[in-house]
């Protein structure tokens, strides 16, 4: 079973794949393509990712984020936020 729980013991979790899919393109093009600084942590087994930026984003890179927001609203609401629920915390 995938981490968000949707696919049933043994299936592939298309939901869990497809997060995992937003979250590493995104955090390769903000530093790949945009240059970003920044601290990634992950954990396969649970499914935690954490990233810390080493200064303010650019605007090219508001704009990648955005897009990765957008992107995990649409899933939850297609999905149900019973599996995948999208929450800011500013720090």
């Amino acid at each position: 079973m995938g981490h968000a729980l949707f696919a049933e013991e043994g299936e592939p979790d298309i939901l869990c794949a497809a997060v995992s899919a937003l979250t590493i393109a995104t955090i390769n093009g903000l530093e790949e393509l945009a240059g970003e600084k920044l601290s990634a942590v992950s954990n396969d087994e649970t499914g935690f990712l954490k990233c810390d930026f080493h200064s303010i984003l650019q605007e090219k890179s508001v704009f990648l984020m955005d897009t990765m927001v957008l992107a995990l609203e649409t899933l939850s609401r297609e999905y149900g936020t019973q599996f995948l629920q999208v929450n800011f915390k500013e720090v």
